[in-house]
């Protein structure tokens, strides 16, 4: 089986799972978000949202393919280029942090530590890059994959929650830590972006 990584761009923006690819919920406002998808042009918004960040910050994502076939992908900035994030009772990301946007593995690649490497990938991109932690808002009442992934999963592979919230605390990650991750840290993450497989409810991952 042959894993190849690659930094997201428009040349393979088309590779993103279908149903992410005319997401907009964390790349736009919640009112700009409704309009976009209303008026069908949401994946239009979504590649000029990728466009205007590689431009001016650079890489965001990574997407990782397995015999050429995408498989996996995660997506991060910096909090002044997530719009949705300011609609959270728990914001702002802190501001020598990188938000972890959203990620997500294919069903039938489950299992096999794409989790793992994607988020360690991201881990050593950003530390390169002078970052110090990576924050996400999770989903405390998490009960179906949504664009939110779950507080416990994130929890799980080390993140530390830096401001409560009964349902959207915000949670923490030092990039460092995760240089020297176990292997129950690994098997968590594996099942944290593994969990997201499913159709969402209301809006696609």
């Amino acid at each position: 089986m042959g894993r190849r990584l690659v930094p997201l761009t428009l040349d393979n923006l088309q590779d993103l799972p279908q149903r992410c690819r005319g997401c907009v919920f964390w790349e736009l406002d919640p009112f700009s978000g409704e309009t976009a998808l209303k008026e069908g042009k949401a994946e239009v918004e979504k590649e000029s949202w990728i466009s205007a960040v590689l431009l001016d910050w650079g890489s965001c994502g990574r997407l990782v393919y397995v015999d050429d076939v995408p498989a996996g992908y995660v997506l991060y900035a910096p909090p002044a280029y997530v719009p949705r994030a300011t609609a959270f009772p728990t914001s702002p990301v802190s501001p020598d942090a990188v938000q972890l946007i959203t990620a997500f593995v294919l069903p039938e690649y489950q299992g096999q530590g794409l989790g793992r490497v994607l988020v360690q990938t991201v881990a050593k991109d950003l530390l390169r890059r002078g970052f110090k932690a990576v924050e996400a808002f999770g989903d405390a009442s998490w009960k179906e994959p949504a664009c939110l992934l779950p507080a416990d999963h994130l929890l799980a592979v080390g993140f530390k929650t830096v401001r409560s919230h009964p349902t959207y605390p915000r949670l923490r990650l030092e990039l460092r830590s995760t240089l020297s991750w176990k292997e129950d840290v690994e098997m968590a993450l594996d099942r944290l972006l593994g969990a997201v497989q499913k159709e969402p409810a209301l809006r696609p991952l």
